[in-house]
């Protein structure tokens, strides 16, 4: 979408209002979603490119979310009332982001882990592989679905996983994938795949916790995953 162009001259398919409605907020990007909150321009700009601009003055939401509305004021085209209605928005989003945090599991040991996972698991018929992010309390910030079908460390390259943990600055992870034959017993291609991730975490200062797999319980085995940590695999 070209800054300048005034939103109305833009089919409707294209307008940000109108492809929040009918996709959602998670197919626009931030200057569409700033625009969002600005509603109009100011003096032959367009909203998104003021909420360009904005962008471009702070060089990311953080900063722009930390700006006072005095700071906020000195782009073009912004004034009290979109500088009052920026701040409220990024409050709200930080009292959010607080109230998640609060809420967020303690995963801590291996049965916590598989709580939350289990009733997920169950329902699926093919293999998915997992990603836990964790803040430095050992609380979750998110789960991360990596991939679908037989786990192979081919498909499960480090890059993919770690750059899931740095955009949202977890500062552990713990990794998981289910079984559906209903075995938890790890594989070959597990114990290679946990191994890897381990060396790579090293690396990267985001420590691996753990890997669980998730099965089916047993009248032999009541436990109906296994933690490849307490098998000691994280240890050799």
């Amino acid at each position: 979408m070209q800054p300048n162009l005034r939103i109305k001259d833009l089919p409707l398919n294209e307008r940000p209002r109108e492809r929040f409605l009918s996709q959602g907020a998670e197919v626009l990007g931030n200057t569409e979603l700033i625009a969002i909150l600005l509603r109009s321009g100011f003096k032959g700009c367009s909203a998104v490119g003021v909420a360009t601009q904005l962008m471009l003055s702070f060089g990311s939401l953080h900063r722009l979310a930390c700006a006072d509305p005095e700071e906020l004021q000195k782009v073009n085209g912004i004034g009290p009332e979109k500088a009052m209605t920026l701040k409220a928005a990024f409050t709200l989003a930080s009292r959010v982001a607080r109230e998640h945090q609060a809420e967020a599991p303690l995963l801590d040991t291996p049965d916590r882990v598989a709580d939350v996972l289990r009733e997920d698991a169950c329902m699926r018929e093919v293999e998915h592989f997992q990603v836990l992010l964790l803040n430095t309390r050992r609380k979750l910030i998110r789960v991360i679905e990596m991939t679908r079908g037989t786990l192979d460390a081919v498909l499960i390259h480090p890059r993919e996983v770690f750059r899931a943990a740095v955009a949202h600055q977890a500062s552990a992870i713990i990794l998981a994938h289910n079984h559906p034959s209903g075995d938890p017993t790890p594989s070959e291609a597990d114990i290679k795949v946990t191994r890897d991730l381990i060396r790579a975490g090293k690396i990267m200062h985001i420590e691996v916790l753990d890997h669980l797999i998730l099965g089916k319980a047993t009248r032999r085995e009541t436990r109906d995953f296994v933690s490849l940590r307490e098998l000691g695999y994280f240890y050799s």
